[in-house]
């Protein structure tokens, strides 16, 4: 075998005397901007970079105080330390927030001969609950099934009697905005804080009326106006009356779920940049004011047979009774004041209550 060696290759390096290709030093960043460097380049989120701020205060200007710096950004130590412990001197893309997706999700649990099975017993069934068929299940084939399965079947194949119907209600459920409900009310015991409004419907033979109600918390100041249908354009024009009426701002008005109170009603609410509250469904109790003053209504004045389906003349007399109720009846929980001479003695002020007579509703 021939051995090669091969020698060490004479190379000389040329010199240069001006350092034209001398390498600059490279020069580190501190933390601080290496940090901001590395979220900008993440893209991380608004809350991230909050807390990313928190560290940096804690490492440059709180000097390392946990407390100070909890203290500054108005945070608890404990939620500081926590995000501290995940950022570990440097980890930015740690103080975003984890998800919070079960590791373990439900997953489909029906056999299919169960499914089957359900699935042939809820057509020949079409109207009968998920409970009704369980019992049918265990009584036909002799074994034990849950409610959440057959749910589970009837979904997925849309065995519903009416699936057009069933899914606009989905739809509308889905679409439902969040109420703000009156038991979440801090209620004030100042005049006007919170008015009261409800609907009473009139029955007279094939005509059917309705009377719009307003009672405030406080001052039991009341007011009413009949129309001749119940539509969110009514209760906007109610509103903007009642307004127009007590001459101060309306800062909450409570309602049932009633439709009239929905679409333009929800547009004066916004106008008048009031709250609106909503009462629990089937629960007259939860505006139990305006129930009150819609019985005395109906004892006092309507049941006296004062009732004619004339829009004009119909409100033309409530409103007399309306200056009787507020201006010269007593009322008990005022200690016998009427709600006007209630109204004076409380906030010491001149009378700004206008007239109760009003424009002319077009019928």
């Amino acid at each position: 075998m021939r051995m090669i060696c091969l020698k060490r290759p004479n190379i000389i390096q040329p010199l240069f005397k001006n350092n034209g290709f001398k390498q600059s030093p490279i020069v580190l960043k501190n933390k601080v901007d290496r940090w901001r460097e590395v979220a900008n380049l993440l893209g991380i989120s608004d809350k991230a970079r909050l807390r990313l701020e928190w560290m940096i205060y804690h490492e440059t200007v709180g000097d390392h105080d946990a407390y100070e710096t909890a203290k500054h950004f108005a945070i608890t130590a404990k939620t500081f330390y926590k995000w501290h412990k995940r950022f570990a001197g440097g980890l930015v893309k740690k103080l975003e927030d984890e998800s919070t997706r079960p590791d373990h999700l439900r997953t489909w649990a029906v056999t299919f001969e169960e499914e089957c099975r359900i699935k042939k017993l809820r057509e020949k069934h079409i109207h009968w609950g998920k409970k009704k068929i369980q019992k049918l299940y265990i009584k036909k084939y002799g074994e034990k099934i849950s409610t959440w399965k057959i749910e589970r079947v009837i979904q997925k194949h849309d065995l519903y009697p009416d699936p057009v119907w069933q899914e606009k209600n989905k739809k509308k459920l889905k679409n439902q905005t969040k109420k703000n409900r009156i038991q979440n009310l801090v209620i004030e015991e100042k005049i006007f804080f919170l008015f009261h409004l409800d609907t009473i419907v009139i029955h007279w033979g094939n005509i059917k009326r309705y009377i719009l109600t307003a009672c405030d918390h406080t001052g039991k100041i009341a007011y009413g106006r009949m129309y001749t249908t119940k539509s969110s354009r009514s209760a906007k024009d109610f509103l903007y009356r009642l307004h127009f009426l007590i001459d101060a701002p309306l800062a909450h008005v409570q309602t049932d779920n009633g439709t009239e109170f929905y679409a333009e009603f929800e547009e004066a609410i916004t106008a008048l940049e009031a709250t609106h509250w909503f009462s629990r469904n089937r629960t007259p109790e939860d505006n139990a004011i305006a129930e009150r003053f819609n019985q005395t209504l109906q004892d006092e004045w309507l049941n006296d047979g004062h009732f004619t389906p004339n829009i004009k003349e119909f409100n033309l007399a409530l409103t007399v009774w309306l200056e009787e109720y507020n201006f010269v009846r007593p009322h008990q929980t005022l200690d016998y004041e009427t709600p006007m001479s209630y109204y004076l003695s409380t906030l010491n002020l001149t009378p700004n209550l206008l007239p109760m007579y009003s424009a002319r509703t077009i019928s």
